[in-house]
This record gives structure tokens, sequence and C-alpha cells, in this order.
């Protein structure tokens, strides 16, 4: 079985604004600039554990420790989806498991 392992994009910056984490994209041409995004508490703490070396499994299993598992489950797969639409993150590698 595989596992993915992701990692933040560094053409992105995040800043803690009042409890609130704000992604913004770094671009070097201002018409490719046109989103903020804002995410919340487990979107939070998923970011924070993104490190390029933890599988999503390993992320997971953190976020369950402080969010219920129903909120995570409707949403853990819509958050990576977006957040690759976005390009916020990307593919590091697959590791067997």
């Amino acid at each position: 079985m595989q596992e993915i392992i992701y990692k933040k994009n560094p053409n992105f910056v995040a800043r803690e604004i009042v409890n609130e984490l704000v992604l913004v994209p770094i671009y070097k041409d201002t018409k490719e600039l046109n989103c903020i995004y804002t995410l919340n508490k487990p979107a939070k703490v998923f970011w924070q554990l993104l490190d390029g070396k933890r599988t999503i499994s390993q992320i997971k299993k953190e976020l369950l420790k402080k969010f219920s598992s129903i909120d995570l489950d409707n949403n853990f797969e819509k958050l990576i989806k977006e957040l690759l639409e976005i390009k916020a993150i990307k593919k590091s590698y697959e590791t067997k498991i």
C-alpha cells in the first residue's frame, strides 16, 4: 500500500491573524495574486503538521487527538483536494507502508 506525503508550496506564506491562519500566495506577477485563504482550526493544525515527512495517516492521527472524528472524516479529504487545487501543497513522495 502506498502512503502519500505532501509538503507546503514555498510560494505560499502563512500568517496567524486573530487566531486564524491566513495563506497568501506569493507570485511575481500581481495578476496571479487574486486570493487570500483563511484556514479553520483543523485546517490550521493540518498546515502546521505538514512538514514533508509525515504521511497523511500520521497527520490525521494527530488531528484526531484534537478534533472529533466526525468533523475530520467529512472534511479531511476535501481539505487536501482544495489545497492541491490552489497549489498550496504538493506531493513530496510516496512511501510504502
